[in-house]
């Protein structure tokens, strides 16, 4: 299980440049039809940089630091303790996933254009929730390796 951590460590970045929704039209707030989680963020640096801080912590720095944390403590190299904040970054990553699905309720609601899914939202949730899953895994394993 440690080693398909791992692949959270590549696959996270293939992710972030994956398309995550595409519009028939340019989307507010972004000013394009095709969104990345990088295109986004290079958007919203411009125009709202406090968004942007948000949504580069929840969807970079959190899945990232929580996968590397959790690569460390499943190889003995980091204390178990660190658990607890790990799961406090994962659930900051799974802030992204809802923050992007908001958008695309509202602007869907507004009828602004046309919105579909694309295969990079697909692949960025499932690895949250892979992450999300490996941890709990991580935490069971410790607990039962743990002296009574």
């Amino acid at each position: 299980m440690r080693w398909l951590n791992l692949s959270l460590l590549v696959l996270f970045p293939v992710a972030w440049f994956a398309p995550l929704i595409r519009a028939g039209l340019d989307l507010p707030l972004f000013g394009m039809s095709e969104i990345s989680v990088i295109s986004g963020l290079q958007s919203l640096w411009g125009s709202s940089p406090v968004l942007a801080l948000v949504v580069t912590v929840m969807a970079i720095f959190a899945p990232w630091a929580k996968t590397g944390g959790l690569a460390l403590v499943q190889f003995g190299l980091l204390s178990p303790k660190v658990m607890p904040a790990l799961h406090v970054l994962g659930k900051l990553a799974m802030g992204d996933v809802f923050l992007l699905a908001l958008y695309i309720v509202v602007v869907k609601g507004v009828g602004m254009t046309v919105i579909e899914t694309a295969w990079g939202l697909y692949l960025f949730t499932g690895l949250i929730l892979v992450s999300l899953g490996l941890s709990e895994w991580t935490r069971r394993a410790l607990a039962e390796a743990a002296p009574a």
